[in-house]
Order: structure tokens, then sequence, then C-alpha cells
């Protein structure tokens, strides 16, 4: 059922932002020497990753105080991917791991203050854009910007395991292994 309801989630958020894609690329181009996008090409290269479609990652570090044009969704899809990665991990390594132990590795790797402290690691404090009466440093905020960027990356590529490649690189391999691809 998850499994389903994961396709069904990446599949409609897909076809959310297939518009975005060419409607913020092209205003992309027109300001590319703002602060913001200064700090989004700055983003691109510490995640070893260039967006095809940067409205994708112009919108990842947009928080909902900001804009109605946000990141909520793809952060939805975001901690999927986070998710999906692990457990994929995981489960090559030991077909044997007990529910319970790779529950509490999605919970390690998902949960606000772990994901807050990767995205801290990238500075995104400093790149979302928020309303000015939002801290943008505040833990919440900025797990909600670490996990949009892998949903970001897992629509402009259309593929989860472009977006998993970069959450491995970037989160570390801690007590999990790298896979190879």
């Amino acid at each position: 059922m998850h499994v389903v309801l994961f396709f069904v989630t990446t599949i409609s958020i897909s076809s959310l932002f297939q518009g975005v894609s060419a409607d913020y690329g092209d205003r992309a181009s027109k300001s590319s020497s703002s602060p913001f996008e200064i700090a989004l090409e700055n983003l691109q290269k510490q995640l070893d990753y260039k967006f095809q479609s940067g409205g994708l990652l112009r919108r990842a570090m947009t928080h909902p105080s900001f804009s109605g044009e946000n990141n909520k969704a793809l952060s939805i899809l975001g901690i999927r991917v986070m998710e999906t990665s692990v457990a994929l991990s995981s489960l090559s390594r030991n077909t044997e791991i007990s529910a319970k132990e790779l529950n509490r590795l999605l919970i390690d790797v998902s949960e606000e203050n772990a994901c807050a402290a990767d995205g801290l690691r990238l500075g995104l404090q400093n790149v979302v854009r928020v309303s000015s009466k939002t801290n943008a440093s505040m833990p919440l905020i900025v797990c909600g910007a670490f996990r949009a960027v892998f949903g970001a990356i897992a629509v402009d590529a259309t593929t989860v395991d472009a977006a998993s490649k970069v959450f491995w690189i970037v989160h570390g391999d801690g007590d999990l292994p790298l896979l190879s691809s």
C-alpha cells in the first residue's frame, strides 16, 4: 500500500511541476545575478547536481510563509525519497533486518532535528526564502527545505535514483554504507 501511495504521489507531483519548469526556467536567466540566484548556484555546486529547471530549486527554497508557490509538496516527496533510500540501502545489506530496526533507521534520518542538522550543514538557513517574521534557522524550516531539495531533484531528473544518490552524498553514510550505482 505504501509503495503504491509513494508512486501515485510521485506521479502526481511530477505532473504538477512539469509546467513549473518552463515558467521558472525563463525567469532564472533574466535575474541570475540576484543574491538568491547566486545562493542557488552555490547550492547546486554543493549538491553536485545541476538542475535542468531552476524553478524547482527555487520552489524547494521557498517556505510557505514567503509565497503560495512553495516547497510543501516537494518536501513531501523528498521525505519519501530519503526514506526509500535508507530502506533500500538497509535491505540491500541485510534482508533479515527487523521491521523495528528498519523503522528506527527511517526515523533517525527523517525526523526534524536530524534532517535540520543536514540542512544546516548545507547552509540552507541562508538560502531558503521566508517571510520577514519567520526565522529561517528554525529546525522545521531548514528540515522542510532539506527534504524539498530531494523532491525537487527527483522531479527534475524524473527519477528517484538521482535524488537518492545526492541524498547519500549530502547525508553521508553514517551507519549505512553507500550503495554503488
